[in-house]
């Protein structure tokens, strides 16, 4: 048995998960942050929590594997992007509480893990997973073990514009300045301005006049052009990067995860489809990478974070 720590912006998610990433027991708490200390204390009371659910004793699972929203370097957190951490020793905090080898993760790599072993990357070598929310994360696992081991991907900083939209990195043109969810919702509002006519008005009005990823899909579904036309924009901006990924790397399959991709097939992903055959230079060897939907869902990063010891 395992534990699988999931930090979320606002709450925490703990699983016990058995050898074939089945959930046997979830546990669940605000994440309240006040401290490094404070947070690993609420860490292993979760983990302690989540095992007597389980029916097994705190001691007993191999190991708790942390998936976290930033950097990590053994068993180190460098920074994390929506908690205010920087260089804290979070193994070792945890081991003075409950003595228990202790993984940290990236939560996209950790979601890449649960998708390899559990979801769209079964029985596949080389496999990607790129999350679309905020931001975008990116989990590579090649030959079965993480790219990197401990130390996460930063797909997203890909420059897929020169001289473009600034971004958070300190960089300009990023890939997620244009594919992120965030993006999504940006081009949806810029496009609103210029079409008052447009159906994208009507649906945000329903959720309160807030424009979201499906306020998109909404409209389009319902033959928008306005919103058709973000969406085309979109997926090129999506293909972008997701086609350089596979020109450098030729993953097997590349899964699309985040809210986004819960878009409509037609809207989204067959015709991100298209254009990677189209563009990925793989083509002239007979290659394709297989594009699908992330499977797990929200558990992803749990499942993950629970069997990163098998990915490192």
């Amino acid at each position: 048995m395992y534990i699988g720590i999931d930090v979320g912006g606002t709450n925490l998610k703990a699983g016990l998960v058995d050898e074939t990433g089945a959930i046997t027991a979830v546990e669940r708490c605000p994440l309240n942050f006040q401290g490094p200390e404070q947070f690993t204390e609420t860490l292993a009371s979760l983990a302690v929590s989540v095992s007597r659910k389980g029916g097994v004793s705190p001691e007993s699972p191999a190991y708790v594997g942390i998936g976290l929203p930033g950097a990590v370097s053994g068993g180190d957190v460098l920074f994390t992007t929506n908690i205010p951490m920087k260089n804290v020793p979070l193994e070792r905090l945890f081991r003075r509480r409950l003595d228990l080898p202790v993984f940290l993760g990236n939560d996209a790599d950790c979601a890449a893990v649960g998708e390899y072993f559990c979801g769209a990357g079964r029985g596949t070598r080389d496999f990607a997973v790129v999350t679309l929310g905020t931001g975008i994360g990116c989990g590579l696992l090649l030959g079965g073990k993480l790219h990197g081991g401990q130390s996460s991907s930063e797909a997203g900083h890909l420059v897929i514009c020169h001289g473009g939209e600034p971004c958070n990195c300190g960089r300009r043109g990023c890939w997620e300045r244009y594919a992120s969810a965030t993006a999504l919702i940006q081009q949806a509002q810029a496009a609103m301005q210029s079409h008052p006519e447009s159906l994208l008005h009507d649906y945000a009005a329903e959720n309160g006049g807030t424009v979201e990823g499906r306020t998109v899909f909404s409209a389009a579904q319902a033959r928008d052009e306005t919103a058709l036309a973000v969406c085309r924009k979109y997926v090129e901006y999506l293909a972008d990067g997701t086609v350089s990924l596979i020109n450098i790397l030729r993953p097997e399959v590349i899964a699309i995860g985040g809210g986004v991709a819960a878009a409509p097939e037609q809207l989204l992903l067959e015709p991100l489809r298209e254009i990677v055959a189209r563009e990925s230079f793989a083509r002239h060897g007979g290659m394709t990478t297989r594009i699908l939907r992330a499977e797990l869902g929200n558990d992803a990063g749990m499942i993950g974070a629970a069997l990163l010891g098998r990915a490192i």
